[in-house]
């Protein structure tokens, strides 16, 4: 038996996710888009050219394990730091240990900093120094967009790599390797049920946490060794959803209300609404897709629709259920009877396309900013047309790119409001050149 399974045995309450920690790349499930072979991240770990980098994502996602599955990697002396529990002076006492490993000893310390946005941008002035010179590589791990919660240096400074939600499908393989590993639940010879299984992955929203944490209850809780549906709901303390054990029937739920809105069966949409609440589906759920279909279905021919929208997902928020079925079901009956355009979806999925297709073309000089000196003389910003100058608010110039120049990604319908909009502009790419207004 070697060191670390003699160490997991005599774990003593060490949590199920905490033991069952990767220590090598290969053991990291998930986050095929940054750890795939021959993806950047992957790269930069096997050769050693890691710099300075933020984790961004959710909870339970792998940042601290990446963190130290890193350091295990290039041979690195691993710190873990809290920002919410430590304080700057702890920092620098870390950073000046950092200088003095480097400097007799020739080793690297990767600096782990667990919910770096805890900090604020003044206190995260006190990495930079050590991070310019080299003296630590540091890992920052966030939950929060870090464009807005990381100090502008040492973001420029720093790689950002974002984290997405484990599949279920991830999950499930981290549940099976607890069952069978000797650092999870090997000895206690468990059983765990598909559904069980399934239902554990669903519930746990792409967090190996709470997946984890949920399987480790209910193995304490199996007195045959034998884990089934009932023993996964009581672990997790949730309801199972009324869907079917492989969640196709939560999709088609989730589609038949969608569909039911959009075909403007209000009617259909309540029922389908009905539906989802009654199995215990999560509000939040419900109104992010209503968000979603105010734009892609309703958009322009009822403007309001996504005002409302996000005025019942704000009620929901507040109120909470059982109250907020009412908002949900005005916000649905309004959704469902409003008129319906897709002209704003497809035409961003059209300018998508081509850009996507004619690449990065050139912004037109007259249309570019011109801050300096040398800017003006390039040319940039010569004989823009500022709109309020003229007659009608409106100026004759193109604003595409030359080779796109007459391009129509918008099309709106003659539902709603939208034929308000596209009579105005017809009107608009009719109109004659207009005078200058006078002063």
């Amino acid at each position: 038996m070697d060191l670390f399974e003699q160490s997991s045995r005599n774990s003593g309450n060490t949590p199920l996710a905490e033991r069952m920690r990767p220590h090598a790349l290969d053991e990291v499930v998930g986050q095929r888009h940054l750890l795939g072979e021959g993806k950047l991240l992957r790269r930069l770990i096997e050769n050693d050219q890691l710099s300075s980098v933020i984790f961004w994502g959710p909870p339970g996602t792998g940042k601290t394990t990446l963190g130290q599955v890193i350091a295990g990697s290039t041979e690195s002396r691993f710190v873990f730091f809290s920002a919410v529990l430590g304080s700057i002076k702890e920092v620098r006492e870390i950073l000046a240990e950092a200088r003095q490993q480097r400097a007799y000893h020739g080793r690297k310390t990767l600096l782990f900093i667990d919910e770096i946005h805890r900090f604020n941008k003044a206190q995260q002035d006190a990495f930079l120094p050590a991070v310019e010179k080299g003296e630590i590589t540091l890992i920052g791990a966030t939950t929060e967009n870090p464009s807005f919660e990381v100090n502008s240096a040492l973001l420029s400074r720093s790689r950002v790599f974002v984290l997405e939600p484990l599949a279920e499908e991830d999950l499930l393989l981290l549940l099976q390797r607890a069952l069978t590993d000797p650092r999870g639940l090997h000895d206690q010879q468990l059983e765990l049920n598909e559904d069980a299984a399934d239902f554990l992955a669903e519930q746990a929203d792409g967090d190996a946490r709470i997946a984890l944490g949920a399987l480790e209850v209910a193995a304490a809780a199996a007195n045959d060794g034998r884990i089934d549906l009932s023993i996964a709901q009581e672990a997790l303390q949730k309801k199972a959803l009324l869907y079917d054990k492989g969640a196709e029937e939560h999709y088609n739920v989730i589609s038949a209300f969608i569909k039911s809105m959009r075909g403007s069966d209000a009617d259909a949409a309540l029922y389908w609404l009905a539906r989802m609440l009654e199995a215990g589906e999560d509000p939040l759920f419900i109104v992010r897709r209503m968000v979603i279909f105010a734009s892609e279905d309703v958009g322009n021919a009822d403007p309001r629709a996504l005002q409302i929208a996000l005025a019942v997902q704000q009620a929901v928020h507040f109120v909470g259920l059982p109250e907020a079925r009412i908002n949900l079901a005005q916000g649905v009956t309004y959704l469902a009877t409003a008129p319906k355009s897709n002209a704003s979806y497809a035409g961003i999925n059209q300018a998508q396309a081509e850009v996507r297709k004619s690449g990065a073309l050139p912004v037109p000089k007259h249309i570019r900013n011109a801050p300096t000196k040398l800017m003006k003389e390039q040319g940039y910003g010569k004989g823009y047309k500022y709109a309020h100058e003229y007659e009608g608010g409106v100026a004759a110039q193109t604003h595409l790119p030359d080779k796109l120049a007459g391009t129509t990604f918008y099309q709106p319908t003659e539902r709603g409001y939208e034929k308000t909009i596209g009579e105005r502009m017809a009107y608009l790419k009719n109109l004659p050149a207009a005078p200058k207004r006078k002063s």
